[in-house]
């Protein structure tokens, strides 16, 4: 099993994710797994009993996940968002900003490198899902304009 890299205060969740289809099938699961290409916005009436979304990266260059990750924390899901795969030092941050906090990937990531990752930018410019999972950068407009 590849190592969990989490930026949340509790444990990574440590069941075996299903396929959206097996999860949809009646399944009691609340770990499921979105594969590259399936529509993350079936799971939007089962938030409230899903404890992870694992988000399938099977190549850094398939930028889909940040989507589903987008779709699933602006729906108000605040479980656990892991991506896994072919997950690199350099996607963390923006991966972080759609709303993933924790990482299952190829190559294990070391903390340190990390955090100066996450805080490598002293500005954004726009407000993004990290904000409401104690995200702690405001986004350029809003300081100009005194917020």
């Amino acid at each position: 099993m590849t190592d969990i890299f989490s930026l949340r205060d509790d444990s990574p969740v440590s069941e075996t994710p299903v396929s959206i289809e097996e999860f949809l099938g009646n399944s009691n699961a609340t770990a499921v797994r979105i594969e590259v290409g399936e529509d993350a916005r079936q799971l939007l009436p089962y938030l409230d009993r899903i404890a992870l979304i694992q988000v399938s990266f099977p190549a850094f260059t398939d930028g889909r996940g940040y989507s589903a990750a987008r779709i699933l924390r602006e729906a108000g899901y605040d479980g656990e968002l892991r991506a896994q795969g072919d997950v690199l030092l350099d996607q963390i941050r923006y991966m972080h900003r759609c709303g993933f906090d924790s990482f299952a990937p190829e190559k294990p990531l070391n903390a340190e490198q990390v955090d100066i990752v996450l805080k490598r930018f002293d500005a954004v410019y726009q407000a993004a899902a990290d904000q409401k999972n104690g995200g702690h950068q405001n986004p350029v407009w809003n300081l100009r304009h005194g917020n």
